[in-house]
């Protein structure tokens, strides 16, 4: 169902740029890529590499933040932070300094599971999901993290790969996929609601030959969903019907996030290797950072984690 650059489905023109290759090296496995609107910069990790990376567009310059183990995703925070999710927990990390601050740890620890996908909702609080390390087992669970206490409500379980996290720019639904079901549900979220109860839309991704990997939403609503197997990055309405699809610049594009001076740059993350027999790429530009510029539609701003 792939389209011709500049057409689409449903009457909905993706007039955009050539992709253009940011990145000087690939990473192995880069994912979670968040716009700071603030200070008009982007940041996205290696995971198999444990670094947090940071790129401005409008100096050129590339920062890169160690990180003491893999790196399951990064979220903006208030006071100059970072929030990021490690093998064992959440953390806080300074951007100047680097130096990083335990908020949240699984207890007892569980070394058979890491985190991986996660973002902060529109109420500021950090939401993410575990994984399994080595077999595709339902051992992943999905927490909501709140404040530098980092009290944490269970809202989900028996997940195998936590994926797809993002919310409307009201906050009143939240997107989450178990990657190997090839579903992305939509539930009703918000500042009061502590459980999720059934979803309201699924998109199935299973037409399309591909899970679901990293998410995003526009400005108008739809929601753009990373189709790693697949090379591609699909645009679904709210009710999640097929609106679009855009070719990538490599054959397993990870996530994607918006930015730019006015949102309309889409930033993608791709895949080089998992090196846990999951993915792994040979196509030349793999693992490497990509930017589609004036994509059709604006993005949505980050919030920040509330400490």
């Amino acid at each position: 169902m792939a389209l011709p650059e500049g057409t689409s489905i449903n009457g909905n023109t993706m007039n955009s740029q050539p992709p253009v290759r940011l990145s000087r090296e690939p990473d192995l496995l880069g994912e979670s890529p968040v716009w700071d609107a603030e200070h008009q910069c982007l940041f996205w990790i290696d995971s198999i590499r444990a670094i947090v990376h940071c790129y401005t567009p409008a100096t050129g310059k590339l920062r890169d933040l160690k990180m003491p183990s893999l790196v399951g995703s990064v979220g903006l925070a208030e006071d100059n932070r970072l929030v990021v999710g490690l093998t064992d927990g959440v953390y806080l990390v300074e951007i100047d300094t680097g130096a990083i601050e335990p908020i949240f740890q699984l207890s007892p620890a569980n070394p058979r599971v890491r985190f991986n996908d996660g973002r902060v909702d529109r109420q500021g609080r950090f939401v993410t999901g575990t994984m399994a390390t080595l077999e595709d087992e339902p051992l992943g669970e999905l927490y909501r993290i709140s404040g530098k206490d980092g009290r944490a409500e269970l809202l989900a379980n028996g997940i195998r790969i936590t994926n797809s996290l993002c919310f409307t720019a009201e906050g009143d639904a939240m997107f989450f996929s178990d990657s190997l079901d090839r579903m992305v549900r939509k539930y009703a979220y918000g500042a009061e609601i502590n459980e999720l109860g059934r979803p309201e839309v699924c998109i199935n991704t299973a037409p399309f030959e591909s899970s679901p990997d990293g998410a995003a939403i526009d400005s108008q609503g739809f929601v753009w969903v990373a189709l790693v197997q697949q090379g591609k990055i699909a645009r679904f309405d709210p009710e999640g019907r097929l609106d679009a699809m855009i070719d990538t610049p490599t054959d397993m594009p990870s996530s994607v996030a918006f930015g730019g001076k006015d949102m309309t740059t889409l930033f993608v993350t791709s895949i080089k290797s998992t090196e846990s027999g999951r993915g792994i790429s040979r196509h030349p530009d793999a693992g490497h950072l990509f930017a589609i510029e004036n994509i059709g539609v604006k993005g949505v701003p980050e919030p920040r984690f509330r400490l």
